[in-house]
């Protein structure tokens, strides 16, 4: 449904906008089409409530930001209409049409935030199980055995890790600091954290570097993940192709994985078993904890369960 059918006020202002539009901004035609849409259902909706487009008040657009939204545009479409009418009234305000603007204190709808997608533990399981099933053989080569560990390794460095993915290929073989359970890591503003590191991943780690050496590739290369490409190192894109594979493999939707996916299972599943938000981010590298705030609807929904499991009326 739209606004169109009601009465329309303030017709000649708009068509001096558009006139405007095209003889001092040389807009396309495409863009003077738009904007006389947006106008007109604008001037539609007020005209049916006796109001004229040109003396609208900042009630009047708030009210009409609320009518696109249960007309159901999206809130990019909202924004869209609310950019129009900003222009639209600046125009009027700069000929001395008007003596204020009123869109300027109108919020612009805002996008839902998109939360992060998320592997379930099992999931997670699977995908490292069928890694480690592939990286066993058998094999044709050496050189498939060596790409098969090289992608298990990866694998379960990053979710025992929940490095970024450039930190993660970019890992130097001194990032494994002998025995101990834990990898130095630099990451953005060459800051260098440490990281914890499971006994599952530094075995990984261990077997294909010996795996490595004994078929004498990349003996000399300081990165982990060595490959001939010109960064010296295995590449994001090539990691996002191999786990796309890895998933059909896997039967997971091949949709659902990249190499931040496994970064987000990290952080989430973390929080989800009672590890502090404070230490997530520590662990993320994040400088603002505004930043690692997105996983906190996996903290809510587990204290929604706490309070549903615990609260006096939570069985009822």
């Amino acid at each position: 449904m739209t606004a169109a059918g009601a009465p329309m006020r303030g017709a000649r202002h708009i068509e001096s906008f558009l006139e405007m539009l095209i003889a001092e901004r040389g807009a396309a035609e495409n863009t003077i089409e738009s904007y006389s849409r947006d106008l007109e259902d604008f001037a539609h909706f007020l005209g049916n409530r006796g109001g004229d487009i040109a003396m609208a008040t900042t009630e009047d657009i708030s009210r009409y930001i609320g009518d696109l939204k249960a007309r159901g545009f999206a809130a990019t479409s909202q924004a869209r209409r609310l950019s129009a009418l900003r222009q639209f009234h600046r125009f009027l305000y700069s000929e001395g049409l008007r003596s204020d603007d009123p869109t300027g204190s109108v919020d612009s709808p805002r996008k839902p935030a998109l939360l992060p997608k998320i592997l379930s533990e099992e999931e997670v399981d699977r995908l490292i199980e069928t890694a480690r099933s592939m990286a066993n053989g058998p094999f044709d080569s050496d050189e498939q055995r060596l790409r098969a560990l090289r992608l298990y390794t990866l694998v379960e460095v990053a979710y025992a890790t929940g490095l970024r993915v450039s930190e993660l290929v970019s890992l130097p073989v001194s990032a494994l600091r002998g025995d101990l359970p834990v990898i130095m890591v630099t990451g953005k503003g060459n800051k260098e954290r440490m990281v914890p590191l499971s006994d599952r991943a530094r075995a990984a780690m261990t077997e294909y570097l010996a795996a490595r050496r004994a078929g004498g590739q990349a003996v000399d290369s300081r990165w982990l993940f060595a490959s001939y490409g010109a960064s010296g190192h295995f590449t994001r894109q090539a990691l996002g192709r191999d786990l796309k594979v890895l998933a059909g493999a896997a039967a997971i939707d091949p949709r659902k994985l990249s190499p931040h996916v496994l970064r987000h299972a990290f952080a989430s599943h973390i929080l989800q078993r009672g590890a502090d938000l404070r230490i997530v981010q520590e662990l993320l590298g994040h400088a603002d904890i505004s930043t690692t705030q997105i996983y906190t609807h996996v903290l809510e929904e587990r204290l929604r369960a706490v309070v549903a499991g615990h609260h006096p009326l939570g069985a009822d």
